[in-house]
């Protein structure tokens, strides 16, 4: 494979050398065969090409992902576990270390090993993988690591961003005329704004974790199917109105949404790596009258907006015109390292994950949301998935951003506003 990176992989892909690792944890409560486990990441890396190659820059100064016969295996870091709290040190240290991006490979496991319980972390470069990807790959690990035999078929990926984009659009004269005068206006209106900016030193990465128990969990779920909104978009209200409450004038009242684009694509089944998710911005209608401005009348209008967003959202449209913009990626690399943006927090809502809760040899306790350590100024990031009825929420950000006791306190007026509208559900 050689194919150069298309145009959300390369932001990811950063400058090649500053780490932007995700990395996502299972609990463990049994016992792991170490050699099942090194079996698993084998056939894992033999299935998906991506865990093959490695990044290298080409001629044309814009990176490729090139297959190298000389790759190493699956890298597996073990260490002693001491405290239910040890994975979050260890993520925190993945977030830190670099990948080989030009030997590759661009993934890692860390095994927290203990005596009953142990946590598994896997760790990728986010140039390769969505949270999509990585829960995907996380299932695989843990079903040959019990099922060493299970059939894992190769498949071989897309060598041009021209497979993903229907012909019709390739050739569609105004799109083309589109796409290069927006590449000339951006690279003049990033060259402007950069103009004497320089970048700000980045404070400490820091992670907030936390877990809702499963009869808040249902109930809100519950309450949400009843008033006519969508987990997500309640999520969005708590969340916007919680940075309203800590940050007061300085809360953007703005989240953004990555919008998972594969059911879109024909070329891309569900558990292929791919790295790109094009985002929406959701709001609160501050000009709406009091009446309109109740938690769940809210949550339906962020559910609404989202729908017609996401309608309107052109994903073969938005992936040919970002194509053009290739010779700006430095500058927009920069431009998210030295503004704060215009949103509160990045909100990736991944629902339920599809992987086993038992197996053979061992049960999976818990799983936690991935995290991610964005290098950008504004790093706000929430996750939140949901496995055995429970939501998980990881929050990432930095301390020179978002103080780590301000980022606690947003995480606590969120859930009591949420707890408190789960427990209306008997009331009504």
């Amino acid at each position: 494979m050689k194919r150069q990176l298309i145009i959300g992989e390369r932001i990811m892909y950063c400058d090649g050398q500053t780490p932007l690792n995700s990395a996502f944890v299972a609990r463990i409560r049994g016992a792991i065969p170490p050699e099942q486990l090194r079996h698993a990441l084998t056939k894992v890396q033999a299935k998906h090409p991506l865990l093959k190659a490695g990044v290298a820059p080409g001629k044309n100064g814009r990176p490729h992902f090139i297959t190298n016969a000389q790759i190493t295996e699956i890298p597996l870091r073990i260490t002693t576990r001491k405290s239910d709290e040890d994975w979050q040190q260890e993520s925190a240290m993945e977030w830190r270390t670099p990948f080989d991006m030009q030997n590759g490979p661009l993934c890692r496991l860390v095994w927290v090993r203990g005596a009953d319980i142990s946590e598994l972390i896997l760790v990728c470069h986010h140039c390769i993988c969505d949270g999509a990807s990585v829960a995907s790959l996380l299932r695989e690990v843990l079903i040959l690591t019990d099922e060493p035999d299970t059939d894992l078929p190769p498949y071989e990926s897309f060598g041009d961003i021209k497979e993903l984009i229907p012909a019709p659009y390739l050739q569609n004269k105004q799109l083309i005329w589109k796409g290069r005068k927006s590449a000339v206006l951006l690279w003049g209106g990033l060259a402007f704004l950069l103009w004497r900016k320089k970048t700000p030193s980045k404070g400490q990465d820091y992670m907030v974790h936390w877990k809702l128990d499963k009869d808040i969990t249902a109930a809100f779920v519950k309450r949400c199917k009843t008033e006519g909104a969508s987990v997500h978009a309640a999520l969005c209200v708590a969340f916007l109105r919680a940075f309203q409450q800590v940050k007061g004038t300085e809360a953007k009242n703005r989240v953004i949404t990555p919008v998972d684009i594969r059911r879109y694509i024909t070329n891309l089944q569900p558990d292929h790596l791919f790295a790109y998710a094009p985002t929406v911005n959701l709001s609160l209608n501050t000009a709406a009258p009091v009446t309109a401005k109740s938690f769940w009348v809210q949550a339906y209008q962020v559910k609404e907006d989202l729908q017609q967003k996401v309608a309107e959202l052109n994903v073969f449209i938005q992936l040919m015109l970002g194509e053009y913009l290739h010779a700006s990626v430095k500058k927009l690399s920069k431009l998210l390292r030295v503004t704060d943006g215009n949103h509160d927090v990045t909100l990736s809502n991944m629902g339920r994950l599809n992987i086993p809760e038992n197996f053979r040899s061992f049960e999976v306790e818990t799983i936690m949301s991935p995290t991610v350590a964005f290098p950008w100024r504004n790093p706000n990031t929430l996750v939140t998935t949901t496995y055995k009825g429970q939501m998980d929420f990881t929050f990432t950000s930095n301390e020179h951003f978002l103080p780590y006791e301000q980022a606690v306190a947003v995480k606590e007026a969120a859930m009591a506003l949420l707890v408190k509208e789960a427990a209306m559900v008997a009331v009504l």
